[in-house]
């Protein structure tokens, strides 16, 4: 995906299936299918990368519940049929405990749709009174939180694995590049300058490389967040430099339309702020009490 930089919705579908119970079987095969689109709708205007930071409500009426809040970047929010939502039903709105997540097909919000910088489709999410029956509850009441982290964590090393596939497609075109743009009568590739460059953008693509698999083999353990953690940081500063350097030594044609770097460059800059940018990632790194 990373590789073709592939405009679907694969990871809004990802975050949201992963939460979804058995409950829900036939929706997930329809989704599967390809006749349903999910989207979670978690992140609010005032939460930024902070999980827990939920002000959405959802209270009880009779055997219903009734939401009110608003949703913000809800990426394939203008295209999905059924969203994931977090709300509370318990504590203060940065509460870990009190969170619970609902399914709520399409029709019962409103949306606005709009495009973001690297071509994707987002939208901000409004509920106004919005009721659903009691079938709507995902998983158990006050209890969404830790399902909601395992899904970011999911998410977090997709976005990563697919900035590392991009990686590849830029570092390669600029290879291309030295070895064929040509100034006082010579490749620029033979200028040591630039092959020291380019070894150290290879050398942090390894790294990224070698943190993806680690961070895979993760999921399952009690270090998750750790590594995942780690993982995004990473990819967050070595993933800058090596889109700046590609488009520095291609010069001028890489910030062109026509031209394909520019394009990865920026796709992997905006993989750094979502699910937490660097510095984000560094600080809950420190307070796990581990070094990077």
């Amino acid at each position: 995906l990373g590789r073709g930089l592939v405009v679907e919705p694969f990871l809004p579908t990802l975050l949201a299936g992963n939460i979804l119970d058995e409950a829900h079987s036939e929706l997930i095969e329809n989704v599967i299918g390809g006749t349903s689109l999910l989207a979670l709708a978690h992140g609010e205007p005032a939460s930024r990368y902070t999980l827990s930071h939920v002000e959405t409500t959802a209270e009880k009426s009779g055997d219903d519940w009734v939401l009110n809040g608003n949703k913000a970047v809800v990426m394939n929010g203008d295209s999905a049929d059924h969203f994931v939502v977090s709300a509370r039903t318990a504590g203060d709105k940065t509460d870990a405990d009190g969170i619970s997540l609902f399914l709520i097909p399409a029709g019962a919000i409103t949306q606005r749709g709009y495009s973001t910088v690297d071509g994707y489709r987002a939208a901000e999410i409004s509920l106004d009174n919005v009721t659903v029956g009691a079938d709507a509850l995902i998983g158990k009441q006050g209890d969404g939180l830790a399902a909601i982290e395992r899904a970011h964590a999911v998410g977090t090393l997709a976005v990563c694995a697919e900035a590392l596939g991009a990686i590849e497609v830029a570092i390669d075109a600029t290879l291309d590049y030295l070895k064929t743009r040509t100034q006082f009568g010579v490749p620029i590739g033979k200028f040591q300058a630039l092959q020291h460059r380019m070894a150290d953008m290879m050398t942090e693509r390894e790294q990224i490389r070698s943190a993806v698999i680690n961070a895979a083999g993760h999921m399952e353990s009690e270090d998750r967040d750790w590594y995942v953690s780690a993982l995004k940081n990473l990819i967050g500063r070595s993933g800058r430099m090596i889109a700046e350097e590609c488009i520095q030594m291609h010069g001028g044609i890489a910030m062109t339309w026509e031209y394909n770097v520019g394009h990865y460059a920026k796709r992997i800059i905006m993989i750094d702020h979502l699910f937490g940018d660097c510095d984000h990632h560094m600080e809950q790194i420190i307070k796990m009490g581990r070094a990077a």
